[in-house]
């Protein structure tokens, strides 16, 4: 098997899968803030993270997956501004917050079965972990945080490059390789040259994006420029500093007295005159923990710092992860990220631009069921794009990738019965064909294993896995029984059912909109087939067109005989 190479957003490269713990893969992955119902661009993340685990699966590892439930301390923005997202919820709903949190969190795990997505080592509660969190905050106080009426704060300044996760690449890159060489002790004659070259880079990136961050990254940068080696060994440790912060956005609001913009709330404090629902005693009084907190408390407490993969959604890496990271470093007194590797699935995109919740109307798992869409549609949509790649939603890319699921379906339903026609016996269920495990496994024939491995193994390139499926369904010269099992052994990373539970009926969901039922259409084809018979084809005409007003796909000579004609 190709060795796993998976991309670590904080080197911005390539990395060859290393576990800590050998034969284990540790992975934590950022849960919801179940305040209310998630958007398929928020399922996007689950869907990646858990076809990252099936692929660390499928690699022979034991897998330990933690997924947490942020029901305390998100709050309306990002950082450090506005309400607690569950408080603000509840007060809108008149409910009590515990309410509020398990109806959202039971949605969530109803769309997480709905996309086949595995369940994790375990379901982590931000509530259940709130004393852990005030030992982890105690633990860190004395050099890395500070007291302002508001809450306990983190100083960003008392860790190694801060916000260095969320650099824009076209400036990561650069200053990396520079950062490098000074590491390594390359203060040599050629510094200056060093200095020019990525200043120059800078440049030329601010001339054709222009950003605030650019201009702030030259200007601090250029006393560098033209220094002698001694001002150059001198300065720079301050101006790396400057730099690494740089790397982080600046979208944190102010905070009256914060020591710098982009430190963060460890601990709020409950405002006098305040009634939280959610509020527990502190040695910083009474208040709740900051959003950032929770998971590193989670991911150190349930994998033990270092483990091997953390995932989010790519906006974590502008400011939650950093702030992980910078907890992670200060509880563990080392410059260690806490993760090996953090990983980062790119947005779903409208026409109108990135999904979100904040329009108020927003695209449901429950939708595209209420269309009349089997949910592992939009999961077949996601695999057809590199995680790392903007996906853009339309109607018609899921009604194509609804199609493209149910062609899959139909060959092998077709091969079970080529199989009957050939035998005369009854066909084994292809869901008796159950995937091996990686030592059991042996390529086929053909090519088609090992060249599924190898594009697994590229940055889980899932894109380049489903012809390779499509390839296998089709492959005429293959048995059907060996056929199964390759498919077996490939489905297994993908989760699209495709041998198991999933026939071709089972895909066939009745939309909410639908004016039939299944019983009157049988009746109606029954009757069809009666008219036809007595070559009555204006009745029988009458009836398919009749049909077809109601949303129905008439599907003369096909097994399924009908089915629901989805348009989105």
């Amino acid at each position: 098997m190709s060795d796993l190479k998976l991309f670590n957003s904080l080197t911005r490269q390539l990395e060859t899968f290393q576990p800590v713990h050998p034969g284990e893969a540790r992975v934590y992955s950022c849960g919801p803030t179940v305040y209310n119902y998630p958007h398929i661009g928020n399922m996007r993340a689950y869907v990646f993270a858990d076809t990252l685990g099936r692929v660390l699966s499928y690699k022979g590892y034991k897998l330990t997956h933690i997924i947490n439930i942020t029901d305390v301390g998100h709050l309306t923005d990002d950082a450090d501004a506005g309400e607690d997202k569950m408080e603000k919820m509840a007060a809108e709903k008149a409910q009590s917050i515990w309410d509020i949190a398990r109806h959202y969190t039971e949605a969530y795990w109803a769309d997480i079965k709905a996309l086949n997505i595995r369940q994790p080592a375990k379901w982590s509660i931000a509530t259940d972990y709130v004393p852990q969190m005030i030992e982890f905050a105690k633990s860190i106080a004395e050099k890395h945080c500070y007291e302002l009426e508001s809450g306990l704060y983190f100083d960003v300044t008392t860790v190694p490059n801060y916000g260095w996760l969320a650099a824009d690449d076209d400036l990561w890159a650069p200053y990396r390789q520079f950062s490098n060489e000074l590491k390594a002790g390359d203060v040599s004659s050629d510094y200056q040259s060093a200095v020019r070259n990525l200043l120059h880079s800078v440049r030329i990136s601010q001339q054709n994006r222009p950003s605030r961050k650019s201009a702030r990254l030259i200007e601090a940068l250029a006393p560098l420029e033209h220094a002698d080696q001694n001002t150059f060994v001198r300065e720079f440790p301050e101006i790396a500093r400057k730099v690494g912060e740089l790397f982080n956005t600046g979208r944190i609001e102010q905070v009256s007295d914060k020591r710098n913009p982009e430190d963060f709330a460890i601990w709020r404090k409950t405002p006098p005159g305040e009634n939280r629902q959610m509020e527990w005693d502190s040695p910083w009084g009474k208040g709740a923990p900051g959003w950032h907190l929770e998971c590193s408390v989670m991911s150190g407490d349930l994998l033990g710092f270092p483990f091997d993969i953390h995932t989010g959604g790519i906006d974590h890496r502008e400011i939650h992860h950093p702030n992980e990271i910078a907890q992670n470093q200060a509880h563990e007194c080392s410059s260690d990220s806490g993760a090996r590797i953090w990983m980062h699935n790119n947005f779903l995109v409208e026409r109108s631009g990135k999904m979100s919740k904040s329009a108020g109307e927003f695209l449901r798992v429950q939708l595209l069921i209420d269309k009349g869409f089997h949910p592992l549609a939009y999961r077949l949509m996601c695999l057809q794009a590199h995680y790392r790649s903007e996906l853009e939603f339309s109607w018609e890319g899921l009604v194509a990738a609804f199609t493209r699921l149910k062609r899959m379906v139909m060959a092998i339903q077709k091969q079970m019965w080529d199989e009957h026609t050939k035998t005369g016996n009854p066909v084994d269920d292809p869901s008796l064909v159950k995937p091996r495990k990686a030592d059991q496994r042996a390529s086929d024939g053909f090519g088609y294993l090992l060249d599924f491995d190898n594009a697994i193994a590229d940055d889980l390139n899932t894109p380049m896995c489903l012809p390779l499926v499509e390839a296998v369904l089709w492959e005429k010269s293959i048995e059907n029984r060996e056929r199964w099992q390759i498919l077996a052994d490939m489905d297994d990373v993908l989760g699209l059912n495709l041998l198991s539970s999933t026939a071709r009926t089972d895909l066939r969901i009745r939309p909410k909109a639908a004016v039939i039922t299944e019983a009157e259409i049988e009746d109606a084809l029954a009757q069809r087939k009666e008219a036809r018979a007595n070559k009555d084809f204006a009745t029988s005409d009458r009836i398919r067109d009749d049909l077809i007003a109601k949303g129905v796909e008439v599907m003369d000579g096909d097994p399924l005989g009908w089915d629901w004609k989805i348009e989105g």
